[in-house]
């Protein structure tokens, strides 16, 4: 199986509107990360842009349609249309998330959490086995933003994570943000949080922005809409992260209402000089 050994640099997620500007000169990016689904048809300009793209910049592929914490069957042709894909660019890492989407044959344009119990672990295992197999490579699991808790969960997130990891060997893509939103929305430390986290597991981050709404209740709600900078408390976990694991190819990404170019390269930018730092310290 081959393994997820992305550069441990930042990179962002590449958008097509950005591809004029990314092509001017070589730019100061570590990879560029694409959702698999955007590339499964057979060729066009997303193909032509990707491949040029590929030539000169290490990739990461998301896949957000796999459907991996659902507690029925992959959909074998979604898992081939991802084969074509990975084969088609090689990347050097591929990931998913710990959600799900389908209910018999129905697509739910969302990623919906799942209960932490020991049935849902061993489907989970099953389904990244699968995945594993079929694509010949190592899958990164992404750790969820989440708005509920459910009262049949017996196994803490951490855990049910760390477990998946030692069944299957996948790597692990800790989402920062995700874990700032989720522990905001459910008043516990993130600090806590990421201190139980099995980051020996951790191939990649990412980091995006969140937005603030207010629940029923009128409580703080933070939202998972990676429509703004990343915010301030994100960085500041992210820094110290870095610091007690050393770098980790790190993504920024930003799926609604995009900026211009350089805004998005800004980002980037900030993650590199926080994992230059870190660097800087462990050589020192």
């Amino acid at each position: 199986m081959k393994p997820s050994e992305l550069p441990r640099r930042a990179g962002v997620g590449f958008k097509p509107e950005h591809f004029a500007a990314i092509n001017v000169a070589s730019q100061p990016i570590g990879f560029f990360e694409v959702h698999a689904e955007n590339y499964m048809g057979a060729g066009g300009p997303p193909h032509a842009q990707l491949g040029k793209l590929r030539q000169d910049y290490a990739l990461s592929i998301h896949g957000v349609g796999l459907s991996i914490g659902s507690m029925q069957p992959l959909d074998t042709e979604h898992l081939a249309r991802l084969k074509i894909v990975c084969d088609r660019y090689e990347p050097e890492s591929f990931s998913e998330h710990l959600a799900w989407s389908t209910h018999d044959t129905t697509f739910l344009n969302d990623l919906l959490p799942l209960p932490y119990t020991e049935t849902t672990l061993a489907q989970v295992c099953a389904h990244i086995d699968r995945v594993q197999t079929m694509l010949g490579r190592q899958m990164l699991l992404e750790n969820p933003a989440t708005y509920l808790l459910f009262e049949e969960s017996t196994i803490e997130e951490t855990e049910f994570l760390a477990e998946v990891a030692r069944r299957t060997g996948c790597g692990l893509l800790l989402d920062v943000n995700n874990v700032f939103v989720a522990a905001t929305n459910h008043h516990m430390d993130p600090r806590a949080y990421l201190k139980r986290f099995p980051v020996q597991w951790v191939r990649e981050i990412h980091l995006s922005g969140h937005s603030e709404t207010i629940d029923d209740a009128g409580a703080p709600l933070l939202i998972d809409s990676h429509d703004t900078p990343v915010k301030d408390p994100v960085w500041v976990l992210y820094e110290e992260l870095i610091g007690q694991t050393g770098p980790i190819a790190s993504l920024v990404e930003w799926d609604n209402d995009v900026p211009e170019w350089p805004v998005l390269r800004a980002e980037a930018e900030a993650a590199e000089a926080i994992l230059k730092r870190a660097a800087e310290r462990r050589a020192a």
